[in-house]
């Protein structure tokens, strides 16, 4: 794919545009779908954007009413427009080895994870693969993530160099790790302060981008390195906190060897400050009862991955037991243990886990999953994740034809709740027919990018 560096044009440079064709954004959880006051859907609706940001969604008929009779839409017909998918949890540097072996975590880490990582103290290579990755993302109708990077500043550098030239809103960061790891891939509790402070100067808050504090795992982090982690997190309150935890039973096993004082994984990072708003925790699949009603009350949220559970075999995360406890989640990617950068084919793997446990996961709360209730999870609802008045204009056209049986199955779909279940199941990258960041498209039709074809106006 070609470079998208040059799509983008300062917010106060770009021109109002109109967007005409179906139109789904979320207000609530919609839970099993019977919740009709959870979202807005029109079937023939209207976005206008103007210096980035949505200014105004509705039925097409009276928003196009409005509009002088010259105003030139971009009509997409049945297509589907919605908020871009926000992706909670995945690594741009394993970004080459999806598809990697692997037995299971641990293994999987050692053979081929930290051999990929230890190319990133290498700035070209890091930009080269941050370049890949937004790309890949863009491909695929994500438009935020948040994102590990490798223990080399320099990773973290070319990530959010390669963010901001996108004006992409984007949430990164060095991990920390200090042993338990490959010597070259360890850096030191004193180190990992000095680098993630001096990042989180040069970027937290720069545009559209965040830092967030990132010790890989409690087994690659020393007492006094998440003692570390904890003294950032007081002193950077609005920073996110990003790890991992509870994915694997060898894994488990190794904290309570490695923290014998410690009730349980979730209560090492308790006890070293490292549950709030702003937390997110990937995989989160064996909690007992204790840890989660402890995690909904730090207001942590959980990254619900289930390509990569499901490729590594780690296990079945449980929505229903989330639920119960009030614990925020979302649905997330995992590359590169995960096998998908597309959130469509995340969301079918998550259903499939679901009914692993007799339980379901209802279309419409799967694609709220991905784009109001990732927001949640981030505290970033404000600015993302829905295509209400003011919000950001990061938004995706999904195709309705994108396949010969995506076009047959979704033309005959009964209902909305229909639609998204046929696009889940059956989509993957080819069902997304444009990605907008800002309101300028940044995936689609190269001459529409640089030249709209609009093919309709407002009828005089």
């Amino acid at each position: 794919m070609a470079p998208l560096t040059d799509a983008l044009q300062p917010v106060d440079m770009l021109e109002p545009a109109v967007h005409r064709g179906q139109i789904l954004s979320f207000i609530a959880d919609p839970g099993d779908g019977t919740n009709a006051g959870s979202y807005r859907y029109f079937a023939d609706g209207a976005l206008i954007v103007e210096r980035g940001r949505i200014a105004a969604m509705g039925p097409a008929e009276s928003i196009l009413a409005q509009l002088p009779a010259d105003t030139a839409v971009a009509d997409h017909g049945r297509n589907l427009l919605l908020p871009g998918f926000i992706d909670n949890h995945t690594h741009y540097v394993q970004s080459d080895v999806i598809g990697a072996g692997g037995r299971q975590l641990l293994d999987w880490l050692e053979d081929y994870t930290f051999v990929e990582e230890r190319r990133f103290h290498d700035a070209r290579h890091a930009a080269l693969v941050a370049e890949f990755f937004l790309d890949e993302l863009a491909r695929n109708g994500t438009t935020t993530a948040l994102v590990f990077c490798s223990v080399h500043s320099t990773s973290v550098d070319a990530f959010f160099e390669a963010a901001e030239r996108r004006a992409l809103c984007m949430i990164a960061g060095k991990v920390l790790m200090d042993r338990n790891a490959p010597l070259d891939l360890c850096d030191s509790p004193a180190i990992g302060d000095r680098e993630s402070r001096a990042l989180m100067e040069r970027w937290h808050g720069r545009g559209r981008l965040h830092y967030a504090i990132t010790p890989r795992f409690a087994p690659t982090s020393s007492e006094a390195q998440l003692r570390v982690a904890g003294e950032l997190a007081r002193d950077f309150p609005d920073a996110f906190i990003h790890s991992h935890l509870a994915e694997n039973h060898d894994e488990i096993a190794w904290v309570r060897n490695l923290f014998p004082a410690s009730r349980s994984y979730l209560d090492v990072y308790d006890h070293y400050g490292l549950l709030r708003d702003r937390a997110v925790y990937a995989h989160c699949i064996y909690l007992d009862a204790d840890d989660r009603r402890r995690m909904a009350q730090s207001g942590a949220a959980a990254a619900f991955c289930p390509t990569s559970n499901l490729y590594l075999g780690s296990g079945l995360f449980d929505i229903a037991a989330t639920d119960a406890a009030g614990i925020r989640f979302s649905t997330a990617t995992d590359v590169g243990g995960g096998t998908s950068f597309s959130m469509l084919r995340t969301l079918d793997e998550a259903r499939k886990v679901a009914r692993l446990q007799g339980q379901d996961l209802h279309p419409l709360r799967a694609f709220y999953l991905a784009t109001l209730g990732a927001a949640r999870c981030l505290k970033l609802e404000d600015r993302i994740g829905t295509l209400d008045v003011g919000k950001d204009a990061d938004f995706i056209v999904l195709d309705l034809q994108s396949t010969e049986l995506i076009a047959r199955r979704t033309g005959a779909a009964r209902s909305l709740s229909d639609m998204l279940r046929i696009l889940m199941t059956l989509g993957d990258d080819r069902a997304i027919k444009a990605t907008y960041i800002l309101g300028r498209q940044v995936h689609g039709d190269p001459a529409a990018r640089q030249s709209p074809s609009f093919t309709q106006r407002v009828p005089s």
